[in-house]
């Protein structure tokens, strides 16, 4: 589409020492996408700053990317694979984030850049910081132990295999790419090493295929250029290997775009040899691999659990009906000023048994019909925030749950300032604990499948584009099949447009070409689904969703690029209808989740 074009613009392109040393002396705030000669800057987040620099058209916001291997003040940075964004101000290091995580991007430009302006504007003193991963690299460096053979490779019970992404991926700048879908897919990487093999180092890796008989041609292939070594696990206790090899697909190429057409290789490869990935067959490979390429596993292992500690957590936060009715702008500014993240948000009427279910463990105390009665007396907000040590901060924050307390102890908390005086009841709610508040977001944020369709122009013109905004916006697939849909089963799918003037054109539409058809779960994923598809006219959605997909790739209202089901209902209908009571009957048992509520 015409907007590709700005990609040109938005990022100014920083090649070596004296570009960079012009960048610090900028004023307001440059993010810095530092990336890899042979790799290329991160593109997944184009689309993001894009709309970021459009939504608040501020001029101190500027974007730049940076070749680490040209610039002496980015020399630590060479080699690294995860994605890394510095943020300088005023020529100073004031943030940095790895990985392409959208949301904590957003939250981090938005916050430096109101930061900053108060430095401008009020003399407010810069916050430098260092970049902590590489202090700590550095320490570990220095200190790495030495192995012995009573040493661990992984922790006990945790499954694990190597995976290589190939020179031929890696020369194509495909490597972040793929490395960003390995983790959206659930996948945990323990540890990476971009590494260059010798002939010598790829014949003893491969000496199992040493009779085969393009086992020379693929020595030298390896040895070609530098790959990425990465260990794979995944949370829980199963075994990571089969699901991974399901996930990179075939090994011949054209098998893997015919059976697996999602899978890595199918995406990635070209050939047989040229197929993008490695994966190890088994436990007993995989073991000898590792020691192969990460003798001092370890201790890297020991560093990524500390960093894992780290992850923020979430907890669960209603707004009662008095305070939404009235100040729910207020409790939300109070909010983001705490430094909350608002990951999800429902508005919805609860019934008497649902407040009875949320609350069971109050029912017998002589508060408790006052409290369903408040709950039940309009509309409350669900949110789910997330920060570190979310459910402490939050509570801390809202202060007492008894209001005289909460008046006389803590008059600045949340409760005491947006409970109304005519209530016993305060207005706010706060989970307990880690366990609770996941149990709490569960109730209000089950779970949910929803049926997704790439309609056939465009599977054929933007289909990684769309794909890459699916798994960006945390859905995961858990069916894919594309296919192509006769008259009769597209018929049959559109059923309830039968007799409306444009259902014969709807249907000779979605027979013209293959269709992507996918089960997309998430919590409260039906809404999610649909808010990212945006409205069915185009010309609506660039109005008042500019960044949904239709917005992006339709052409007019019956060639929308996306379908998604309206409601729960029709979602366990289609998946039915295409996918079979089989995976129904699979993706409801794996979600567990209670009936939805957005209805009541």
């Amino acid at each position: 589409m015409a907007g590709k074009k700005k990609d040109l613009v938005l990022q100014v392109t920083i090649n070596n020492q004296e570009q960079w040393d012009e960048m610090l002396s900028s004023k307001g705030i440059m993010v810095v996408d530092v990336y890899q000669a042979w790799c290329g800057p991160c593109k997944t987040t184009v689309s993001l700053f894009r709309k970021i620099k459009n939504e608040l058209g501020d001029d101190l916001l500027q974007f730049a990317v940076a070749e680490a291997d040209n610039i002496d003040a980015l020399e630590k940075y060479r080699g690294k694979c995860e994605p890394t964004f510095l943020f300088y101000a005023g020529g100073d290091l004031v943030a940095v984030v790895r990985g392409a995580n959208a949301p904590l991007l957003q939250k981090t430009i938005l916050e430096q850049l109101e930061t900053e302006k108060k430095v401008l504007n009020h003399g407010l003193e810069r916050n430098v910081v260092k970049d902590e991963s590489l202090l700590e690299e550095d320490e570990e460096t220095s200190s790495l132990p030495t192995q012995t053979e009573d040493d661990e490779l992984v922790p006990s019970g945790k499954s694990y295999t190597v995976a290589i992404i190939k020179p031929d991926a890696v020369a194509h700048g495909k490597a972040d790419e793929i490395i960003m879908k390995i983790q959206e897919a659930g996948f945990e990487i323990l540890a990476s090493e971009e590494r260059s093999m010798t002939e010598s180092e790829a014949r003893d890796f491969y000496k199992h295929r040493a009779g085969e008989e393009k086992f020379q041609e693929l020595v030298q292939f390896m040895s070609s250029g530098p790959c990425h070594v990465l260990i794979i696990s995944k949370l829980g206790d199963e075994d990571v290997i089969p699901e991974w090899r399901e996930f990179i697909g075939p090994t011949d190429v054209e098998v893997a775009k015919k059976e697996k057409p999602e899978s890595l290789r199918a995406q990635y490869g070209t050939e047989v040899l040229y197929n993008a990935i490695h994966g190890s067959n088994d436990r007993e490979q995989a073991s000898r691999e590792l020691a192969f390429f990460f003798p001092n596993f370890k201790s890297q292992q020991q560093h990524t659990e500390e960093s894992a500690s780290r992850t923020p957590e979430r907890t669960l936060a209603l707004i009662r009906p008095d305070v939404l009715k009235d100040r729910k702008d207020e409790v939300l500014q109070s909010i983001q000023d705490a430094g909350f993240s608002i990951a999800m948000q429902k508005e919805i009427m609860l019934t008497e048994q649902q407040v009875e279910d949320f609350y069971k463990e109050h029912l017998d105390q002589e508060y408790f019909p006052a409290l369903k009665q408040q709950m039940t007396s309009g509309p409350i907000l669900a949110l789910a925030l997330v920060k570190d040590h979310a459910v402490t901060q939050w509570r801390n924050l809202l202060g007492p749950a008894d209001l005289t307390k909460a008046l006389n102890e803590a008059p600045d908390s949340l409760r005491a300032r947006f409970t109304p005086k005519e209530t016993a009841i305060n207005q706010l709610h706060g989970s307990l604990n880690s366990a609770e508040a996941e149990n709490e977001i569960n109730f209000f944020f089950p779970v949910e499948h929803t049926f997704a369709t790439i309609k056939p122009d465009a599977l054929e013109e933007h289909r990684d584009e769309i794909m890459e905004r699916i798994q960006a916006a945390g859905f995961t697939i858990s069916q894919i099949k594309e296919t192509r849909l006769s008259q009769e089963m597209a018929e049959e799918f559109y059923k309830e447009h039968k007799g409306k003037p444009f259902f014969d054109q709807l249907i000779n539409y979605m027979c013209r070409g293959p269709c992507l058809m996918m089960i997309l779960s998430k919590e409260n994923a039906v809404q999610e689904w649909r808010a990212l598809m945006g409205p069915t006219d185009p010309t609506e959605a660039q109005t008042s969703s500019p960044d949904s997909l239709r917005s992006l790739f339709a052409n007019s209202v019956l060639q929308n690029a996306v379908h998604g089901s309206s409601n729960l209902n029709q979602a366990q209908e289609k998946i039915k209808f295409i996918f079979g009571d089989i995976e129904l009957e699979k993706a409801n048992n794996e979600s567990g989740a209670e009936p939805s509520q957005e209805n009541s």
